[in-house]
């Protein structure tokens, strides 16, 4: 009883850690039975949904697969090379023999090295092209969604899902998968090896395979739930940012430095502490699986040397010194492996923590889409008829009530009334950014929902109060990307509307960098440069949302004698605050909680004494002061 009792140790450290592990696991399934029932994706569909961006490489796939089972030849051989080695060199010293055993292993190993640099070649370069199309999808996804849903969202999450969570993924086709495979390929290869140099033996290292088994499924439990914490808590974090750092202005102006960064210092801790025990689950998995391996040895050790030293057989099949090399070298190709699938099954998780938030935002699906039947439009006349419109952001809350009106082509329409009284909303539903509950919006007779959303955005141009500029330069901001409008047209549309008055006088003119939101330039002069962005896009409907509003008098000028010329080219709707601007509008609509309750020119509504005399006097009366001032 006495030989086996360092066998019955080994055994007993084993079983406490494995007991331990099991009370822990039922703990924690007792736990996450809430995350659980949150998460939507089971990993057989991530699985599925994540392959099939890589079906269309197959032949990369295979010829990776190629490579990796030649580069497998060496680990399998390699022992028994060395085995072999050791025998010659003990039993029957032969040169000769020696440099043959010694040439196959060389060769074997030069094979592999070449082998594994084509597989990472391959790998790294087809896995960029998948995150790549995939990346983009999410990107193209997100453009077609309508503002309702975009408004939901915080940016920071859209800005992880995009950058952050396809990078995760990248790892699952440029290593996990290939590298999963090999490891699983390379323990059954191994195993049968094993088995067909000393059954005896092998028999011994098959019974760690049930605690490598379990401890695996166990560590798969808590990995998964410290991977959904980090990339909640990435999310949060970024999200944070993405708002405060937009508005760092404002918590300057406030002086709200220290509460911003006390805000951001928790949300921080929380990222460091999941990660943390994202470290610590991992950090003990590896260990365990360590021990298993260098219990592993202990026995072989302690068993085959026994048998070899009393010269006696271990369960009937003698053991040589080789065998004991072999086997000692085979029990670490055994173990490495099962070693490295605790990273792969650690970088597994992440992915697909990552790829069930991405398939998240894949899945949602838009609001405001194209009907099978939509059409083309080619050419827009620009008469504008809403027919007895309902509106409400939230159901129940109208914010538009049975509103009609026509508007016909080339007619200069203005829109007038409170805050909140539904103008801003009229602009956004002609252009579908949200859909209708009641009623008909029709462009030249046609309904709006029949016609594609594209075809329809097109026709229109928006120059709303907050303009954004994006990082580049002037010309890149006017053009958005365009393709064969030259520069002079360019400067063309900027005179037209008077942005040359400002672009002549920078020393680089159209290229002037752009800082990120157009920073560097005044309110006006990126009113301006919406409006050529506009004009040089030939818009048969144009719409003008608080354009006049933030600017100084100079470019109220300039943005005045900019509308009078626009009027020319097409439809034209206008909401301001400042009824001087639209005094010249062929008609005005005065809304008052949803509702029409005025309409005429501006001297018809002045002597209809109503709402819109009320307003226009308040104004006047408003500016009379300041000019006493």
């Amino acid at each position: 009883m006495t030989d086996y009792l360092p066998l019955l140790t080994v055994g007993a450290i084993i079983g406490t850690f494995t007991t331990l592990f099991i009370v822990a696991y039922i703990i924690l399934k007792v736990k996450t039975r809430s995350e659980e029932e949150r998460r939507q994706m089971t990993d057989r569909e991530l699985s599925r949904r994540i392959l099939k961006y890589a079906m269309p490489y197959k032949k990369e796939f295979a010829a990776v697969i190629v490579v990796m089972l030649l580069s497998i030849v060496y680990d399998l051989a390699s022992p028994y090379l060395v085995g072999r080695i050791e025998d010659t060199v003990k039993d029957s010293f032969e040169l000769s023999a020696l440099f043959s055993l010694v040439a196959v292993y060389v060769g074997i190993l030069v094979v592999s090295m070449v082998c594994t640099y084509l597989q990472a070649i391959i790998l790294q370069k087809t896995g960029q092209k998948i995150v790549t199309a995939l990346r983009e999808d999410i990107f193209t996804h997100i453009e077609g969604l309508s503002q309702e849903q975009l408004n939901e969202i915080p940016v920071g999450k859209l800005v992880t899902r995009v950058s952050n969570d396809p990078n995760a993924i990248s790892f699952l086709f440029t290593n996990i998968l290939v590298t999963l495979a090999k490891n699983i390929i390379l323990i059954f290869g191994v195993l049968g090896a094993m088995l067909a140099l000393n059954r005896a033996l092998a028999l011994l290292v098959l019974c760690f395979v049930p605690f490598v088994v379990l401890f695996t499924v166990i560590f798969r439990k808590f990995s998964r739930r410290a991977h959904l914490k980090v990339n909640d808590a990435t999310t949060d974090i970024n999200t944070y940012l993405s708002e405060n750092l937009s508005g760092i202005k404002i918590t300057q102006i406030f002086n709200r430095e220290d509460r911003k960064m006390a805000d951001f210092r928790t949300k921080s801790t929380v990222l460091r502490k999941a990660k943390q025990q994202r470290v610590l689950v991992f950090g003990i998995f590896r260990p365990m699986i360590y021990m298993l391996y260098i219990s592993s040895v202990m026995c072989l050790f302690y068993l085959g040397g026994k048998g070899y030293i009393d010269n006696v057989s271990f369960l009937g099949q003698t053991v040589t010194g080789g065998v004991i090399v072999t086997f000692y070298m085979y029990i670490s190709k055994f173990f490495e492996p099962i070693q490295a699938l605790a990273e792969q099954f650690d970088m597994l998780q992440r992915a697909f923590a990552s790829a069930e938030k991405i398939f998240r935002v894949l899945d949602i699906e838009p609001q405001v889409v194209d009907s099978p039947d939509a059409v083309e439009i080619e050419d827009v006349k620009g008469e504008i008829e809403f027919r007895h419109v309902w509106f409400a952001y939230n159901p129940g809350e109208w914010v538009l009530k049975d509103v009609s009106f026509h508007v016909a082509p080339r007619q200069t329409v203005a829109f007038v009334g409170a805050t909140g009284s539904g103008k801003t909303t009229i602009l956004s539903l002609i252009c579908r950014n949200y859909d209708i509950q009641k009623g008909q919006i029709l462009i030249d007779g046609t309904d709006i929902k029949k016609i594609k959303i594209a075809s329809l955005r097109r026709r229109f141009g928006q120059m709303l109060q907050d303009v954004f500029l994006f990082s580049g330069d002037i010309r890149g901001n006017i053009l958005l990307r365009s393709e064969g409008i030259s520069d002079e047209e360019v400067m063309e549309a900027c005179r037209y509307v008077n942005a040359d008055s400002f672009i002549n006088k920078l020393e680089k003119g159209l290229d002037e960098p752009v800082r990120e939101r157009g920073n560097n330039f005044s309110a006006g002069q990126r009113q301006l440069l919406s409006f050529a962005r506009t004009i040089i896009h030939k818009p048969s409907v144009m719409i003008l949302d608080e354009a006049t509003a933030n600017i100084d008098t100079e470019t109220e000028l300039l943005i005045q004698d900019s509308l009078e010329k626009m009027k020319n080219i097409g439809t034209m709707l206008i909401v301001a605050h400042r009824l001087s601007t639209i005094r010249g509008a062929d008609r005005i609509i005065v809304l008052d909680h949803g509702e029409i309750v005025e309409q005429g020119t501006h001297d018809e509504l002045l002597a209809l004494g109503g709402r819109y005399h009320a307003l226009y006097t308040m104004q006047a009366d408003k500016k009379r002061l300041q000019e006493k001032e």
